[in-house]
C-alpha cells in the first residue's frame, strides 16, 4: 500500500474524531449550561441515610479518629521551595467569601523561605486558622497531602491547592453547593492560566479554556474520572473510605479521583464545576512545557493500567459512558498523539504539491472557529478579556501543532520507559518548577 496514502487516511482519521468531538463539547457545554441554571434553583437536598451510613462504615482510619466538623472545608496546600508563590495563595483564601475553613500549608522539606513566609502570615492574620505542617524530609506531594489529612484534617469536605494556584473568593462556595447532590463525591474546578505575555503563555490559556470546556459534556453525562489537584473538592468520608491518594503514580491527583470512580461512579459521582474558578501559574519555558507533559502523561497512563478494570466493564456500578466511551477515549487519545503531528505535517505537504490547499485550510478554520467558540461562550471572562483572546484565536492552529509535538515527545518518552507504567515505584520526592509570582488581583463574578 502507497505510504502516502495511509499518512493521508491516517489524517483523515484524526480529523474526524476531531471534528466529532469538537460537535460532542459543544452541544455538551450547551446543555451543561442549562443543567447549571436548573442545579443552582434546586438546592438542599437531603443525604439518604443509607449514603451516609455506607460512607461512615467504610472509613479507614489509619492513625487516629479525628471527628468531622459539619460545613468545615479543610484546605491543604502542598509546598515544595514556593517562597515566590505562597503569600499569594494565602491571600487569595482569605478573601474567600466562605468563612468556614481551616487552612494548612504542607510544606515538604522546602529549603528555601516557605515556611518563615506561612509563619509570618499567622502572626499578620491569627484568625485565619492556618496551620504549618513540615515534613523533617522530601516525601512527595502526595505523601505530604496524606499525613495532613490523616493527622490534622477535620473538615467535612477538603480542598487542595498547589501553591502556585489561587482560588477566587466565590469558589469554596460555588464548590460546596454541588455537594446537595447526595452521590457527587468529588468537583473538579475550572482551572485558568493566569494572565499570559508569551506565546508559550497564550497556548497553555487556550488549551485549559478547550480541555475544561470538554469537562461539561463529560460531567453532564457521568463519565469523568480525571480531577486535577488545582481546588479539587471531595467529601473527607469518602477520601477515608479509598484511604487517601495513592503515591505509586506521577498524577497522584488523576489517580485519587479514578480510585474513587473504581467504587462505582453511578453512587460516587465526580463533576465539574464551571463556577469554581481557580487560576495557576503556566510554565514558563518550552523545556520546562515538555517535562510537564511527560510527567502528566506518564502519570496518566500509569493509572489508565493501574485502573483498566473499569474500561468495558459490565458492571451496573459503572455508567456505560464511562466503561464504553471515556475510558476507551482516554487511551485512544494517547495513540493518536503519536500520529497526529504526522499527519498534520503531511497535510501542509500535500497540500502545497497539489496546489490545493482546501484540506488544510478547512483544518485551520475549524480548529479557529472552535477557539473563537470556547471564547464566545466562557461564562467566567470580561468583555475586554474575551475580545483579546479572540485577537489571538487566528494564532491557535499553530501553537497547538507546537503542543502537539510536545505531547509526541512526552509519548515517546513513555514508550522508553514503559516498564515503570507496569511496575510503580512509590514516589517520594519532588520538585516545584521556576515560578512567575506576580501579583493577581482577585475579584468576585456579579451574581
Amino acid at each position: 500500500m502507497d505510504i502516502a496514502l495511509v499518512i493521508f487516511w491516517l489524517f483523515a482519521g484524526v480529523s474526524i474524531l476531531y471534528v466529532v468531538h469538537f460537535g460532542l463539547y459543544l452541544v455538551g457545554a450547551n446543555f451543561y449550561d442549562i443543567w447549571q441554571q436548573r442545579r443552582k434553583g434546586l438546592r438542599g437536598v437531603r443525604m439518604p441515610v443509607e449514603y451516609e451510613s455506607e460512607c461512615a462504615a467504610s472509613a479507614v482510619w489509619t492513625t487516629r479518629a479525628i471527628p468531622e466538623v459539619p460545613g468545615l472545608v479543610s484546605i491543604v496546600i502542598a509546598a515544595h521551595n514556593e517562597e515566590a508563590v505562597i503569600v499569594r495563595t494565602l491571600d487569595s483564601i482569605r478573601r474567600s467569601t466562605y468563612r468556614s475553613f481551616e487552612v494548612f500549608v504542607a510544606d515538604d522539606a522546602s529549603r528555601d523561605l516557605t515556611g518563615r513566609l506561612v509563619r509570618d502570615y499567622q502572626l499578620r492574620y491569627p484568625g485565619m486558622n492556618l496551620s504549618i505542617v513540615r515534613m523533617r524530609r522530601n516525601v512527595g506531594k502526595g505523601a505530604a497531602l496524606n499525613s495532613v489529612l490523616r493527622r490534622h484534617a477535620r473538615g467535612q469536605y477538603v480542598m487542595t491547592l498547589d501553591a502556585d494556584s489561587i482560588i477566587e473568593p466565590d469558589a469554596l462556595t460555588n464548590a460546596l453547593s454541588y455537594f446537595d447532590d447526595p452521590y457527587v463525591a468529588g468537583v473538579a474546578a475550572n482551572v485558568q492560566i493566569m494572565e499570559e505575555t508569551t506565546g508559550l503563555g497564550i497556548l497553555q490559556r487556550f488549551e485549559h479554556m478547550i480541555g475544561y470546556r470538554s469537562k461539561k459534556l463529560y460531567s453532564l453525562v457521568n463519565c469523568e474520572f480525571v480531577v486535577g489537584g488545582v481546588a479539587s473538592t471531595y467529601r473527607m468520608r469518602v477520601l477515608r473510605k479509598v484511604q487517601f491518594y495513592d503515591t505509586d503514580t506521577l498524577t497522584e491527583d488523576i489517580g485519587l479521583s479514578a480510585k474513587i470512580t473504581s467504587l462505582g461512579n453511578r453512587r460516587f459521582r465526580m463533576v465539574y464545576g464551571a463556577d469554581v474558578v481557580a487560576k495557576t501559574e503556566g510554565v514558563l519555558t518550552l523545556r520546562a512545557l515538555a517535562k510537564q507533559r511527560y510527567r502528566w502523561k506518564y502519570g496518566s497512563i500509569q493509572n489508565l493500567i493501574k485502573y483498566r478494570g473499569m474500561m468495558l466493564n459490565p458492571s451496573r456500578r459503572y455508567t456505560t459512558t464511562l466503561t464504553y466511551y471515556r475510558m476507551p477515549m482516554a487511551l485512544l487519545s494517547e495513540f493518536t498523539l503519536l500520529v497526529s503531528p504526522l499527519a498534520w505535517t503531511y497535510a501542509v505537504y500535500w497540500s502545497l504539491v497539489t496546489q490545493k490547499p482546501a484540506l488544510i485550510l478547512g483544518a485551520y478554520a475549524t480548529i479557529t472557529a472552535y477557539t473563537l467558540l470556547t471564547i464566545w461562550m466562557d461564562e467566567n471572562l470580561a468583555t475586554r478579556e474575551r475580545t483579546r483572546l479572540s485577537i489571538y484565536a487566528p494564532t491557535a492552529y499553530f501553537l497547538f501543532y507546537i503542543m502537539d509535538l510536545v505531547q509526541l515527545t512526552a509519548a515517546l518518552r513513555c514508550i522508553a520507559r514503559s516498564r515503570g507504567l507496569f511496575q510503580r515505584p512509590e514516589i517520594n520526592t519532588w520538585k516545584s518548577p521556576q515560578r512567575v509570582g506576580r501579583s493577581v488581583v482577585v475579584v468576585a463574578r456579579a451574581a
